[in-house]
């Protein structure tokens, strides 16, 4: 689950979006989303997390249907573990032809392979098999296992001609790190199609805002404290934003402890090494208009480390901003955020 925030919305100008809905199983609510008239709300489980959708407008019932059809279509389409979706028949046999939305996926996680140096790869769901994380029961594999399944691990291995995508001997790929950033912009594509004044998205802690609030000011997002992922009270700091989204990669998500050497063993594998991204960083967000490329980011910036990530931002910073949380606690945060965001905690504002 990327980007745990509790998502406090409301139409005051004090209120926070902490990025991640607050869902109360017992009585099926959301905590404190948009209210008052022409306002929807709607719960959903897909993609292997609760997510929320709301929207204000006159239309706003028809978008959030819309939305929710939305969801439930792409999450029957890419689910790797799903033998009913498209990436499930394609892992086993090898090879297909990809729909137009996994194409949109599949051809921009190629993009940013290159351009990451390969810190981003969606060819590590072998990997993902090996370390449990795509089951209830993660482990620490051995040495040996590692070094011989890494060995199936490279987006360059794959080859696309037009829509039909061929995986090297062995591959295999998960659309995971960049498929509810895709979701969350087919939504807003959806409010805009429905005429909506104001609305916030949340899948499994991907927040996307669109427009201001109703109210007129911009949306509040806190970040997860990494030390208290479950709290709703402890953050680092707030990002106000407006048409954007806020998406994380933290080492809290999904992780496991080993019985033996009790080390915290986390699912953000580094392809380069076939174990989890171990670099001093707790927690990237990612601040962008464009979703898909904010969930992608998110993942790969952490598997970077924070002085490449930073550099990486130097050279595309009109496409997104970035907040990282170390090891030790220090948060950095680059310029373009500079006037959007607060803590009370001391921080670094990193300049091109």
């Amino acid at each position: 689950m990327k980007l745990l925030l509790k998502l406090l919305a409301s139409i005051t100008a004090a209120s926070i979006i902490l990025c991640g809905c607050t869902f109360d199983p017992e009585t099926g609510k959301i905590t404190g989303t948009l209210h008052g008239a022409n306002t929807e709300t709607k719960e959903i489980f897909a993609m292997d997390t609760y997510m929320t959708v709301t929207a204000a407008g006159d239309r706003a019932k028809e978008a959030v249907s819309a939305a929710v059809d939305e969801i439930t279509r792409l999450d029957k389409l890419l689910s790797a573990e799903s033998p009913e979706s498209e990436i499930y028949a394609l892992n086993h046999n090898g090879k297909g032809t990809l729909s137009e939305d996994a194409l949109i996926m599949v051809k921009k996680a190629i993009e940013l392979y290159y351009s990451t140096n390969g810190a981003y790869d969606i060819t590590v769901y072998p990997l993902m098999e090996l370390w449990g994380f795509t089951t209830d029961t993660p482990a620490l594999p051995d040495d040996l296992s590692v070094k011989d399944t890494l060995m199936l691990c490279g987006t360059d291995k794959i080859q696309l001609s037009n829509n039909f995508l061929t995986l090297g001997k062995g591959q295999g790929i998960d659309l995971g790190s960049i498929a509810k950033g895709y979701t969350s912009s087919k939504i807003m594509d959806i409010f805009d199609e429905y005429g909506i004044n104001s609305g916030v998205v949340s899948l499994g802690g991907n927040v996307q805002c669109y427009h201001n609030k109703p109210d007129g000011t911009k949306w509040r997002c806190g970040i997860t404290d990494p030390d208290n992922p479950d709290s709703q009270n402890s953050f680092p700091g707030i990002v106000t934003v407006s048409d954007k989204a806020v998406i994380t990669s933290g080492d809290y998500e999904r992780f496991f402890v080993d019985e033996k050497s009790r080390k915290h063993y986390h699912h953000i594998m580094d392809p380069r090494t076939g174990y989890p991204a171990d670099n001093g960083l707790r927690s990237v967000t990612v601040v962008s208009e464009d979703g898909m490329l904010a969930d992608a980011l998110s993942t790969a910036c952490f598997v970077m480390g924070k002085d490449a990530a930073l550099k990486f931002w130097s050279e595309n910073s009109d496409s997104f901003d970035l907040i990282l949380i170390s090891s030790d606690g220090s948060i950095t945060i680059t310029n373009g955020l500079a006037d959007s965001f607060s803590s009370e905690k001391d921080y670094e504002v990193f300049h091109l």
